[in-house]
């Protein structure tokens, strides 16, 4: 008999964006981690309402939450099994900031975020932002140095009199006067020069 393929995104909580942990099914047949979905319901106790947070289907009184033995045995051999879709991050990748225990590669660094992101970890990021997409870049351990350290914005501007990358907000307060162009227009530039050079 031919195994089913499975993918590790079929037993992630929605929540924590994780594998789930002592996994319990709600009355509309989603899953969560117990902690997440009773942590989220903890929040709506004074309205006396409880909403799943995938479909909004609401409920009266708080249900009681029972584990799904089935579902927490999957996740179990899941952890097992190393799925080929999956990739430890080794020596000089970039490791994933969501994921706890083995750390997968990252596929994508998130400026807005400030967090790298494997391709699990990524495409919760994308459903999560769906309506308002986020500035990625590809995965970079570098993600600190891309930001304003003073206005925690993305570098994406060059000051030419002072010859350092700024934010927006640099422009507007601390370069007010000072000649800027986009960081993108300034590495296009310094290309043309050292390809010159080189020529």
């Amino acid at each position: 008999m031919a195994e089913a393929r499975i993918s590790q995104d079929e037993f992630m909580c929605a929540v924590c964006l994780d594998l789930l942990k002592d996994p319990v099914t709600i009355q509309c047949g989603h899953s969560y981690c117990k902690s997440c979905i009773e942590g989220s319901w903890d929040q709506e106790d004074q309205k006396k309402v409880y909403s799943c947070p995938q479909c909004r289907q609401t409920f009266s009184p708080r249900p009681v939450l029972a584990g799904n033995t089935v579902l927490a045995e999957l996740v179990k051999k899941l952890k097992k099994t190393k799925l080929a879709a999956d990739c430890n991050a080794g020596a000089g990748d970039v490791q994933c900031d969501v994921c706890t225990g083995r750390k997968y590669k990252s596929v994508k660094s998130c400026l807005v975020c400030q967090e790298s992101y494997c391709q699990t970890h990524f495409n919760r990021h994308e459903e999560l932002y769906l309506r308002k997409p986020h500035k990625l870049i590809e995965a970079t351990g570098r993600l600190q140095e891309m930001i304003c350290q003073k206005h925690e914005k993305h570098l994406e501007m060059y000051c030419i009199t002072d010859q350092q990358c700024i934010c927006e907000l640099c422009t507007k307060y601390e370069h007010k006067k000072h000649k800027t162009v986009s960081a993108a227009a300034q590495r296009t530039e310094k290309q043309k020069v050292k390809e010159e050079f080189y020529n």
